[in-house]
C-alpha cells in the first residue's frame, strides 16, 4: 500500500527561491521605510547563515521572542546567539547599518547589466555636458593660486634668463654676500642678576680717584655737607668729557669749504651757546646709518651712491674730513661715474677742487658735467672759455657745452664758434637760429637755407626766415614764406597744429614781427575747423588773444574773418570795438567805412561811425555819415533819432525841430513824439509842449512818459489839479508803470498831506505787488513826517514781500541804529547777490563812516564796476575821492565816469533830466550830484543832533 503524500503546508512558501525583481509589498502599494530594528545594534553582526537552516533549527516556535520588543532580556538574547552558532550584531555596518551585503547573493542578470549600461550612459553624458565649464573653472582656479602663491623658480625666472648677457668683468664685480648664516655659531644665554649696591659701591671706590671732592669736605667757612645731599663728582671724567665736546664744537666750526677755521678767539664759548646741540635720538639715528652705509659699501664698493650717502651723513654729522676720506674711497672704487667725482669736487677745499674735478674728467672725458664743472671753478671768462673748449675737443657735439662757450664769447668770436657748432650739432634748431641771428642778411638767408636742409621738418626755421624778411624791409616775402613752409611741413608729413602756430603768432607780435603774426593766422587759422564752426571758433580765438593783449593777433583775426564773412554784422562789431578801445580813430573810422559798404543796412555800425565823429569833434562829418546812413535806410527810426541828437546836442535846435517834423510826418514812434516835446520844453513854447504831448497821447495812449512829461508841465505851471486829473488819467491807462504812482503821490503829499499819498501808495501797491520802489517811497514818506517807528513796521513788511531787494536792504542798513550797522549788513549781504550794487554802495558808506579809507574805496570801486550805469553811486565814489583821496585818484574817477555815461541814479536822474541841465556834460552832471549828496549828509547829521 502507498504510503499517503503529506500535505503542503501553506508557509512551505517561505522557503521557496523569490522570483526575480521581487520587491515585497510592491503590488499592494507599499512602499520603503527604515525602523530601529533594520538599524541594529552598534557592534558589527556577522554573516547570517542561510534563511532556511536557521527556520529549521528554530522549530515551529523558534522565532519567537528574538526581537528587541520581546519579552527576553539582554542575556537571553546572548544565550541564544550562543545556540544559534553567530553573532547578529556583526552584521551591522557604519555607513550601511544592517542591510549591507542584503542583495550580495543576487544573482546579476541581463536586466541588472541593461540598466547599469544605462545609467553608466547617462553618467557620461551629464559629466561631459559640464565637462568644460568644470575644467575652466579648475583652470582658473589652478591660475589664480599660483600667481598669488608663485613659486621661487617662477619669481626669478626673468632674472634668470637675463643672466646669459652677463659679462666676464659684471660676474667678477658682483659681491659677496658675506656669511650671514648662524651655522657653527653658538648662542650665549647670558643671565643677567641684579647687583648687590654694596658691590657697586666698592667698586666705585676701587677705581675712585685722588681728584674726587671729599664730600664730606667743609668749605671756608662752611658747615659738614651731609653724604646723602652731595654727590660724587669725578673731576677727570669731567675734564675728559668736556676736551671731547670742545674738539666735536670746534671740528664743526670748521669752515666745510676752505677747511680754514673760523672761531673767533677770543669770543668762542659764546658763539658755542649758539651751536645747535644734537640730541642723543640724532646722535643714535646717526649711528644706525653710518652701520648701515657702511655695510653698503663693503658688501657692494662698486655702487656711486652708498659712497655718496655715507660721505654726506658724515658731513651732516660734522666730520668733514671723514666725509672727504669716504668719497676720495668712492672715486677710488667707481672711476667711470661722474656724480661721485661731483661730489668729491663739492666736499673738497677751494683749492684741490680744481686738482680733484681735473681727475675726474681725466678719467671720464666725456661727461658734460664735469667739464661744466671745471668751467665753473674758474674765476675769470677767458679760463672758463678755455676749459670748456677744451671738453668740446672731448665731446664736440655737446649742445650745452657750445651754448656755454657762446655766452662767453664776444660776438665776433661768437660767431665763429656757432659756425662751428652748427657743423658739430646739424641737428640742434637753436644753434641755427642764434647763428643766424649774428650773421648778415645775407649770411643769414644762407644760414636759414642750409638749416632748412639739415632740419625739414622744423617750422621755427621757416619763422625766423620771415622774420628776418620783416626786420630787412622784405614785408611782401613774409607771406610767401609762411605760406611755402606750411606747404612743405605738410610735404615731410609734420602735422600743423593750429593753436601752437597762433602762439608763435603771439611771439612774433611780442619780438615786434607784426607781419610775421599776420601772416601765420592768415595761413594757419582754418586748419582743423570745421566750416560750420569757424565764426564762432574764430571770434572766441580773437577774444582769447584780446584778454592776453595780443591785439596784433586779435586784429589779424578778426581780418582773416571778415574776408570769409563780410556780411556778418557781429564780427564787423566785434572788430570796431576791438579798434576803439586799442585802435585809432583812423583805423576805426577806416574799418567802420568798410563795414557799411559790406552791411549797409546795419544801423548800429552808421550810428558807431557818426558818434566816432562826434566825439572826435567833427560834426560836419558826423552829419555826413548820418545822410549817407538815411539814404542806405530811409526809414530808419535809430538814424532819425541820432540826427536829432546830434543837432540838439550841438546846440542846434531848428535843424533839430525840423528832423522831428519829418519824422513824425513819415509816421514815427512815441520816442519821436516825446523827443519833440523836450525840444519845445527846452526853447520854451509850453503850448507846442502841450499840443505835441496831447497829440502824442491820442497815438500812443499806453505810453506812460508821454502822461509824466504833460503832468510836470502842468506841476511847472502851477495847475496842480489839473496835475492829478492828467497822472489819474494815466493810470487807468498804465496802471503798471511806477513813475506815476510816485509823481501822484508827491503830488498828494504837497497838497493834501501824508494821509492822501498814504492811501495813493497803498493802492499802488495793491495794484503792483512787490515792487521795491513803492515800498520805499512810503517808508521815506513815513520818515519825512517824523513817523519813525512806522517807517520800521512797513520796512519789515517790504523786507518780508521782497527779501531780495538791494535797494530795500540799502534804506534799511541806513536806517539802523548804529549799532546795528554790521548786523543789518551781514544779513543784507546774505540774503541779496553778493554783487547787489546797493548793498555793496551802502556797506561803503559805513566804512567810510568809521575811516576805513581802503575798505570804503575797494566797495566803492565795486559797485561802480557792478552798476556803471547808475549815476549815484560815481557821485558818491567822486565825493570820497575829494575827502580823502589823491589828486590823480580823482581825476581816474572822473575819467572813468565820463567813459561810462550814466544814465539812470534816483538823484542823477533829478537833476540830468532838469531843463537848465539839458546840455550840460557827464562832469558838470557829476559835480552837481556831489553838491546835492553833501547837503542831504549835512541835513541828516543836524537832525541827528
Amino acid at each position: 500500500m502507498q504510503a499517503p503524500v503529506a500535505p503542503k503546508s501553506r508557509l512551505d512558501f517561505l522557503n521557496s527561491k523569490p522570483p526575480a525583481n521581487y520587491v515585497a509589498g510592491l503590488g499592494r502599494g507599499a512602499t520603503g521605510f527604515t525602523t530601529r530594528s533594520d538599524i541594529g545594534p552598534a557592534r558589527a553582526a556577522p554573516d547570517l547563515p542561510d534563511r532556511n537552516a536557521g527556520a529549521a533549527a528554530a522549530g515551529p516556535g523558534g522565532g519567537a521572542g528574538r526581537g528587541k520588543g520581546g519579552k527576553g532580556g539582554e542575556d537571553e538574547d546572548e544565550d541564544e546567539s550562543e545556540e544559534k552558532g553567530y553573532d547578529e550584531n556583526q552584521k551591522f555596518d557604519e555607513f550601511e547599518g544592517n542591510d549591507v551585503g542584503l542583495f550580495a547573493s543576487a544573482e546579476y542578470d541581463e536586466d541588472d547589466r541593461e540598466a547599469d549600461a544605462v545609467w553608466e550612459e547617462i553618467d557620461k553624458r551629464m559629466d561631459s555636458r559640464r565637462k568644460d565649464r568644470r575644467e575652466a573653472r579648475l583652470k582658473e582656479e589652478i591660475e589664480k593660486y599660483r600667481a598669488s602663491n608663485p613659486k621661487i623658480t617662477e619669481q626669478f625666472a626673468d632674472l634668470k634668463r637675463k643672466l646669459v648677457t652677463l659679462s666676464a668683468e659684471e660676474w667678477e664685480t658682483i659681491p659677496d654676500i658675506g656669511d650671514y648664516s648662524l651655522r657653527n655659531k653658538k648662542k650665549r644665554f647670558e643671565s643677567f642678576v641684579p647687583v648687590p649696591d654694596t658691590l657697586l659701591e666698592k667698586a666705585r671706590q676701587e677705581q675712585e680717584h685722588v681728584t674726587a671732592l671729599d664730600p664730606r669736605s667743609r668749605a671756608a667757612g662752611g658747615a659738614e655737607t651731609p653724604w646723602g645731599q652731595t654727590p660724587v663728582t669725578d673731576l677727570t671724567a669731567v675734564g675728559e668729557g668736556r676736551g671731547t665736546v670742545l674738539s666735536l664744537k670746534l671740528d664743526r666750526l670748521s669752515d666745510s669749504v676752505s677747511g680754514l677755521t673760523v672761531v673767533d678767539p677770543k669770543g668762542y664759548l659764546t658763539d658755542l651757546k649758539s651751536m645747535k646741540i644734537t640730541s642723543d635720538a640724532e646722535i643714535s639715528d646717526i649711528k644706525k646709518a653710518r652701520l648701515l652705509l657702511k655695510s653698503v659699501t663693503q658688501t657692494n664698493p662698486k655702487h656711486p651712491p652708498g659712497w655718496i650717502a655715507a660721505a654726506r651723513l658724515e658731513e651732516v654729522a660734522g666730520k668733514i674730513q671723514a666725509a672727504r676720506l669716504l668719497i676720495q674711497k668712492g672715486c677710488e672704487e667707481c672711476p667711470t661715474n661722474e656724480d661721485v667725482w661731483l661730489e668729491a669736487c663739492r666736499l673738497s677745499n677751494p683749492d684741490e677742487a680744481k686738482g680733484v674735478i681735473a681727475k675726474g674728467v681725466k678719467r671720464i672725458p666725456n661727461s658734460v658735467k664735469l667739464w661744466m664743472q671745471a668751467a665753473k671753478l674758474e674765476n675769470d671768462d677767458f679760463t672758463k672759455r678755455k676749459v670748456l673748449l677744451k671738453g668740446l675737443e672731448h665731446i664736440p657735439d655737446s649742445v650745452r657745452l657750445w651754448k656755454a662757450a657762446v655766452e662767453l664769447c664776444n660776438e665776433e668770436d661768437a660767431r665763429t664758434l656757432l659756425g662751428r657748432a652748427v657743423e658739430c650739432c646739424p641737428l640742434h634748431v637753436e644753434l641755427w637760429l642764434a647763428f643766424a641771428r649774428l650773421e648778415t642778411y645775407e649770411n643769414a638767408r644762407k644760414v636759414l637755407n642750409r638749416a632748412r636742409e639739415k632740419l625739414p621738418k622744423e617750422p621755427a626755421i621757416w619763422i625766423t626766415a620771415a622774420k628776418l624778411e620783416e626786420a630787412n624791409g622784405n614785408t611782401p616775402m613774409v607771406g610767401k614764406l609762411i605760406e611755402r613752409g606750411i606747404r612743405a611741413l605738410q610735404r615731410e608729413g609734420v602735422v600743423i597744429d593750429r593753436e601752437e602756430w597762433m602762439k608763435e603768432a603771439e611771439a612774433a607780435e611780442r619780438a615786434g614781427s607784426v607781419a610775421t603774426c599776420q601772416a601765420i593766422i592768415k595761413n594757419t587759422i582754418g586748419i582743423g575747423v570745421e566750416e560750420e564752426d569757424r565764426k564762432r571758433t574764430w571770434v572766441a580765438d580773437a577774444e582769447e588773444c584780446k584778454k592776453r593783449g595780443s591785439i596784433e593777433t586779435a586784429r589779424a583775426i578778426y581780418a582773416h574773418a571778415l574776408t570769409v564773412f563780410l556780411t556778418k554784422k557781429s564780427i564787423w562789431l566785434k572788430a570796431a570795438q576791438l579798434e576803439k578801445s586799442h585802435g585809432t580813430r583812423e583805423s576805426l573810422d577806416a574799418l567802420l567805412r568798410k563795414a557799411v559798404t559790406y552791411r549797409p543796412q546795419a544801423e548800429v555800425l552808421w550810428l558807431m561811425g557818426a558818434k566816432e565823429k562826434w566825439l572826435a569833434g567833427d560834426v560836419p562829418s558826423a552829419r555826413a555819415i548820418l545822410q549817407e546812413a538815411y539814404a542806405a535806410i530811409p526809414n530808419s527810426e535809430e538814424i532819425w533819432l541820432a540826427a536829432f541828437k546830434l543837432e540838439f546836442e550841438n546846440h542846434e535846435p531848428e535843424r533839430a525841430r525840423m528832423l522831428l517834423a519829418k519824422a513824425r510826418e513819415r509816421g514815427g514812434t512815441e520816442r519821436v513824439w516825446m523827443k519833440s516835446a523836450i525840444v519845445e520844453r527846452e526853447l520854451g513854447n509850453i503850448e507846442e509842449e502841450r499840443k505835441l504831448l496831447d497829440e502824442g497821447l491820442q497815438r500812443f495812449p499806453s505810453f506812460f512818459k508821454l502822461w509824466l512829461m504833460l503832468g510836470q508841465l502842468e506841476e511847472r505851471l502851477g495847475n496842480l489839479d489839473k496835475a492829478k486829473e492828467i497822472y489819474e488819467a494815466g493810470l487807468k491807462s498804465c496802471p503798471s508803470h511806477v513813475p506815476l504812482w510816485l509823481s501822484l503821490a508827491n503830488l498828494e503829499e504837497k497838497t493834501n498831506g501824508l494821509s492822501k499819498a498814504r492811501a495813493v501808495l497803498t493802492m499802488a501797491r495793491k495794484k503792483n505787488p512787490k515792487n521795491p520802489e513803492l515800498w520805499l517811497a512810503a517808508i521815506r514818506a513815513e520818515s519825512r513826517h517824523g513817523n519813525n517807528k512806522e517807517a520800521d513796521n512797513l520796512m519789515a513788511k517790504a523786507l518780508q514781500e521782497c527779501p531780495t531787494s538791494g535797494i530795500l536792504w540799502a534804506a534799511s542798513i541806513e536806517m539802523a541804529p548804529r549799532a546795528q550797522h554790521k548786523s543789518k549788513s551781514a544779513d543784507a549781504i546774505k540774503k541779496c547777490s553778493p554783487h547787489d550794487p546797493h548793498v555793496t554802495t551802502a556797506v561803503a558808506k559805513l566804512f567810510w563812516r568809521e575811516r576805513k579809507v581802503d575798505k570804503a574805496r575797494s566797495w566803492l570801486n565795486r559797485a561802480v564796476t557792478l552798476a556803471p550805469d547808475i549815476g549815484d553811486f560815481w557821485a558818491y565814489y567822486y565825493k570820497f575821492e575829494l575827502q580823502h583821496g589823491t589828486e590823480e585818484d580823482q581825476k581816474d574817477v572822473l575819467k572813468r565816469c565820463i567813459a561810462a555815461e550814466p544814465k539812470h541814479g534816483e538823484k542823477w536822474q533829478t537833476i540830468s533830466k532838469a531843463v537848465e541841465n539839458s546840455h550840460q556834460p557827464t562832469e558838470a552832471i557829476l559835480k552837481k550830484v556831489v553838491v546835492v549828496l553833501g547837503k542831504e549828509e549835512s541835513a541828516s547829521e543836524n537832525n541827528d543832533h
